[in-house]
């Protein structure tokens, strides 16, 4: 096993999210060519030294950079929807997501950002496949001038965008739950809410 594989796996994992396959494929473009259940374990390890975060999407588990203490930023959105989505249902976990961004950004959201939540091309291909079409391939004349303007990272003009499709009252309610999770996540409230909270049955829903 390579010496600088930590210092590799970080450079790797700058700016995305990304499955274990998709980590190995990278390091291999770099010349170290460590066997996937290696990986595994080295990057199951390294969440368990809290030097990765690990996030559970369905078939996959995505991992990201840690968030440097002491640094005064708020977290992205992806790492909010991310951290997330593991609470959500296989086949509302992507239709979701891209609602909730393309409502909160005012645009179609690019397939680059998508893999930076975890979502990979058999993901986003399953779901435009799916009866009912949650999703749907953007055609918004201004792709182009939107993807200009993204300027913490680059998209490439092939790049696709998705919208949200047929919008169904449990995507909506999914989407309100994350909103709402995100909210709290984002905000100071400390200090705000009850001590003690009467639990209901519909906090087990």
């Amino acid at each position: 096993m390579s010496e600088n594989l930590y210092s590799h796996v970080n450079e790797i994992l700058e700016g995305k999210q990304l499955s274990i396959s998709a980590i190995t494929r990278e390091l291999k473009e770099i010349g170290i060519n460590e066997h996937r259940l290696v990986m595994t374990g080295y990057l199951r390890a390294l969440r368990d030294l809290k030097k990765l975060n690990e996030v559970d999407i369905p078939p996959s588990k995505v991992y990201m950079k840690m968030e440097t203490k002491g640094e005064n930023t708020l977290p992205d959105i992806y790492s909010l929807i991310s951290r997330e989505m593991r609470s959500f249902e296989p086949e509302f976990a992507l239709p979701v997501a891209v609602y909730v961004i393309t409502s909160i950004l005012d645009r179609p959201v690019f397939k680059e950002e998508l893999q930076k939540i975890g979502f990979g091309s058999k993901n986003i291909n399953d779901c435009l496949s799916r009866s009912g079409h949650m999703i749907k391939e953007s055609r918004n004349e201004n792709l182009k001038e939107y993807a200009a303007c993204i300027t913490k990272f680059t998209i490439l003009g092939s790049d696709p965008a998705y919208e949200a499709d047929q919008l169904s009252s449990d995507i909506l309610k999914h989407s309100n739950h994350l909103l709402l999770k995100m909210l709290k996540l984002s905000v100071d409230i400390s200090g705000l809410t009850p001590r003690t909270k009467k639990t209901t049955i519909n906090d087990f829903g």
